[in-house]
């Protein structure tokens, strides 16, 4: 969808009118406006089951998808089988092409992420990015599960923005909540959520590039823990 002023002006006017508003309600004005352009990018993460609990309540026909990198945690996969269960729903689940990944390894090596910052972001651009692309295919909107303080590369994300690199509507419903705040509804509705949460790992992604976090530590410190923290995104929350 390419970008209009109508477009910039329509994303001022709702961020200024979202402001004293609750996710629910700015979910359920989005799910209304755009409904079957619009889906929910799951990385299964404590936010996203958040959101999808909250969708499944609004608009349950409302696409919910995630992607399978091919070297995610069992607990990651159990998760997704929980979450279709308790919500009656199918997550979409979206894989990398093959032949790149193939391609990849053969040239690169198996766990080529850990010798730069290069490899890192080539093995997230086939793995999750070039996924990411296809899903989006056929929407104008995109639910993302961003929260201010989750690091220092998202905290001049927005409620509503433009994604310049896949030409979306970008919605962050949860961007003023706490980490408090979020796990307090998961307790209250009993929403399924990732083991490894309980095992000291607040963010969750592949296995070899994750792991569990130390007392004081930032909750995504466990994410790529051998950058520097300017460097911690793969390549979806671009800007």
């Amino acid at each position: 969808m390419p970008v209009t002023e109508e477009i910039l002006k329509n994303i001022e006017l709702w961020n200024n009118q979202s402001g004293t508003k609750s996710p629910e309600e700015v979910l359920s004005f989005f799910l209304n406006e755009f409904k079957h352009r619009i889906a929910l990018a799951s990385s299964l993460g404590a936010e996203d089951q958040v959101l999808t609990r909250m969708i499944a309540n609004i608009f349950p026909d409302t696409q919910i998808f995630t992607l399978d990198t091919g070297r995610l945690f069992p607990e990651t996969f159990d998760l997704i089988a929980r979450t279709n269960e308790k919500y009656g729903i199918r997550l979409k689940v979206y894989f990398p092409d093959a032949r790149q990944v193939e391609k990849m390894v053969n040239e690169k090596g198996i766990n080529l992420f850990y010798q730069s910052v290069e490899n890192r972001k080539l093995c997230c651009g086939i793995r999750k990015v070039e996924p990411l692309k296809r899903a989006f295919r056929d929407l104008d909107v995109w639910i993302c599960g961003l929260r201010k303080d989750q690091s220092v590369t998202r905290f001049f994300t927005r409620m509503i923005e433009w994604d310049e690199t896949n030409n979306l509507i970008k919605v962050n419903p949860l961007l003023n909540w706490t980490e408090k705040q979020v796990w307090e509804y998961i307790k209250k509705y009993e929403v399924p959520y990732n083991d490894l949460h309980d095992k000291g790992f607040p963010s969750i992604g592949c296995q070899p590039c994750t792991r569990a976090v130390k007392p004081g530590e930032d909750v995504r410190a466990g994410r790529w823990w051998w950058e520097d923290p300017e460097q911690k995104e793969c390549g979806l929350h671009k800007k």
